[in-house]
Order: structure tokens, then C-alpha cells, then sequence
């Protein structure tokens, strides 16, 4: 049920530290969080919890969730926060790093249980080595998730949501883009819960507000608005073989027509177009992938450079190997990259990487307002 917070994430029995024993009793908490929080600050970090009464001192992730985001996340459940203090970016002054894990409980039998936990990171992804090339698209660019809309550079699902931070707030040059993204459950389950706007909406709230915290520490101009109503979620269904992906022109080759299902990403014109497609509607078999926002093509840099055997196209460059291949066009808005992933190896004699990017990208570019583009695959 949408909003019900029936599917929790966690199940481990609590355990209690001793400023969490201490800030049980509600009395104590209201007279004694304001001094230990001060204290661990200066140790790096911060913990506290919250109940039915409204917050003291510092909001939770760095002075930025309400009593609203936080029932909206996790009901009116006692929550244990875990922060950890931003600190300063390696690759320059204007972003910093930090963690903030929040967890809610609930009695089962008389015994208290963590229930639910989200986790929430600032962070600038990784273009330099491509350590972030590969598993953070599987979480965060994911054909269950959907727009933010209002121009917000981000996405949310049920269970994973994510924002970009402006560049010209956080810097960063050529370098991979600072986000704000949170999580909660286990990636690449497809849950109900992924698909329940109520908890589509709550992540989507919740990255949007800590990016506005954050902004404010940066002293940046402006902030973001809040996100709209989401577009619907999207699950299987059958697919065009004429129009695949509902992509005008995508026409799959004869001996690839066994793709017979399809998913993709709720809503167009957000920061990036996600379809998975399988033999039926289970685990998918390949994902197509577009991402036409400036500040996330940076973290294919290294795929586009060193990911396999040149290909080439018209306005364009890219690579290709066994389980990827990724092209990347020139634009009148910018950049966009282009990727096929094969995520099942159902037959070994052909590759859908090799079989499939060509004309995904002709017609996907066309799609997008930038064709007409024709890739050259690499012999052999």
C-alpha cells in the first residue's frame, strides 16, 4: 500500500549506544542533545534520535530534513541518525564529502527493531579512473526511476533518488559531478515498493532538501524548487518491434525480435532515458541508456577513452567491449552519451553491444534532436 511503510529494509535487532540509552528518556533529550551534539561535532561526527516530539537542535543530514520529510520516510517511528561532518573535497575547496545514515524502529513482541534505514551521500563521482562508470548507473539510473521534473537534474525511484549540484556552485571543471543521492534497500531488487509513488515522492523531497542544505553551507545563489508530482511508474510491457523502447526508428535486427518485453524510465525529459529489455518479463536481458544531462556524462569519460576497440561516427566517438558498448555525440544542447549493456549472456556466437548500438543511436539521436548521427563499428 502506497505510503504504508509495510516493506521495511532492516530487520537486525537494535542496539542501543549509551548516548542513544541516554536520549531515550524525553526529558533528558530535550535538556542534553544541544551540548552532545556540540561535542561530537568537534569529533567529526554526530548522533542523535528523534521521537514523536519535534526535532531539537540541528536538523537531521546536515540541518536539512523537517518533521514532514522525516514522517514521510519513516512515519512516526523513533529514528537514530548517524552523521557523519562534511569535509573538504580532495580535487578542490568548493564541495565536501559526507554520510548520513538514518534509522527508524519499531517494537516487535516487546522487543525494539531497527525497521527502516536510509542512507543519504554527498559526493563528486569519480570521471578520472571510471570507478563510478558502472555501479552507480545500476542504482541511480534505472528504468524503474523517473524524473524529478521542474528541471531538476536528478531521478527517483522508491528506493533510490539522486540530484546533481550546480557546477557553478561546487566547481569541479572537466571532473565527474557533485551529487546528493539516497538510498534505501537492497539495489537491483524489483520491489512493489520501488514503484509506490508515496515512497517515489519522499526520496525524491528528501535529496532535493539536503541539496538545498548543502547550498546553503556553500553560501550558492538560489536553490532548487521542490519536485512535482512524478510521472507514473512503468513495468513490463509488450514491445514494438517497430518502435522498440518507444523509440521512433528502432528497429531491431531479425535475429534480435526475441526482445520481446520492455520497461523504461517514467516521464521524458529529465537527465537521463533508461529501457531494459529481456526475453520475458523477469531479470533484463540488455539496457539502453541516454544521458543527455552535462554534469553526469563526465563519469563515462574513462568508457569513451579506454573501454574497448574504437568506434566511430558522425559526430561522435566511443568504444565497444563484450558487456558495453558507449558512444558519445556532439549536440546543439551539449553532450550525450549513448550506451547498450548486455546484462545476460544468452548467446555467445553474436554480441547485442556490437548488434544493437548502431541503431540505437541513430534513432535515439534522431529522437532527441540530435541526428542525424551514423555510427562505424570497429572490425572484428
Amino acid at each position: 500500500m502506497a505510503g504504508s511503510h509495510e516493506n521495511e529494509d532492516v530487520s537486525t535487532p537494535a542496539r542501543r549506544s549509551p548516548l542513544g540509552r541516554l536520549l531515550r528518556n524525553r526529558t533528558a533529550r530535550t535538556a542534553t542533545v544541544a551540548g552532545l551534539i556540540g561535542a561530537l561535532l568537534g569529533a567529526g561526527g554526530v548522533a542523535w534520535q528523534t521521537d514523536t516530539l519535534p526535532l531539537v537542535g540541528p536538523r537531521p543530514c546536515w540541518d536539512s530534513l523537517d518533521d514532514s520529510a522525516m514522517t514521510a520516510l519513516f512515519a512516526d517511528r523513533r529514528t537514530e541518525v548517524e552523521e557523519q561532518e562534511l569535509r573538504p573535497d580532495p580535487l578542490g575547496d568548493r564541495l565536501m564529502y559526507g554520510n548520513c545514515r538514518i534509522t527508524s524502529y519499531r517494537t516487535d513482541h516487546g522487543e525494539e527493531r531497527a525497521a527502516r534505514q536510509v542512507t543519504v551521500h554527498v559526493r563528486r563521482l569519480d570521471s578520472l579512473l571510471g570507478t563510478d562508470s558502472r555501479k552507480w548507473p545500476a542504482e541511480f539510473l534505472a528504468a524503474n526511476m523517473a524524473p524529478l521534473g521542474d528541471g531538476l537534474p536528478g531521478m527517483a525511484s522508491g528506493l533510490r533518488a539522486w540530484i546533481a549540484l550546480p557546477q557553478s556552485c561546487t566547481g569541479g571543471g572537466d571532473s565527474g559531478p557533485a551529487v546528493i543521492d539516497a538510498g534505501r534497500g537492497q539495489a537491483g531488487l524489483d520491489l512493489d515498493s520501488a514503484y509506490d509513488p508515496a515512497e517515489r515522492a519522499a526520496l525524491a523531497r528528501m535529496v532535493v532538501a539536503v541539496a538545498n542544505g548543502v547550498m546553503r553551507d556553500f553560501d550558492c545563489d538560489g536553490s532548487y524548487p521542490a519536485p512535482g508530482e512524478l510521472a507514473d511508474p512503468v513495468d513490463w510491457a509488450d514491445a514494438d518491434p517497430q518502435a522498440f523502447c518507444g523509440i521512433e526508428g528502432f528497429v531491431l535486427p531479425a535475429h534480435r525480435k526475441l526482445l520481446t518485453t520492455t520497461r523504461t524510465v517514467a516521464g521524458d525529459g529529465g537527465p537521463a532515458r533508461v529501457c531494459e529489455a529481456s526475453y520475458d518479463r523477469g531479470r533484463p536481458s540488455v539496457r539502453f541508456t541516454t544521458v543527455v544531462e552535462p554534469l553526469t556524462v563526465n563519469i563515462f569519460s574513462t568508457d569513451l577513452l579506454h573501454g574497448g576497440p574504437r568506434i566511430k561516427g558522425t559526430k561522435g566517438y566511443g568504444t565497444i567491449n563484450a558487456t558495453r558498448a558507449v558512444y558519445q555525440a556532439e549536440c546543439q544542447s551539449g553532450r550525450a552519451v549513448f550506451m547498450v549493456e548486455q546484462l545476460k549472456n544468452m548467446d555467445p556466437a553474436t554480441s547485442f553491444t556490437r548488434d544493437l548500438l548502431p541503431v540505437y543511436v541513430a534513432a535515439e539521436a534522431q529522437r532527441i534532436g540530435c541526428g542525424p548521427e551514423k555510427v562505424t563499428m570497429p572490425k572484428g
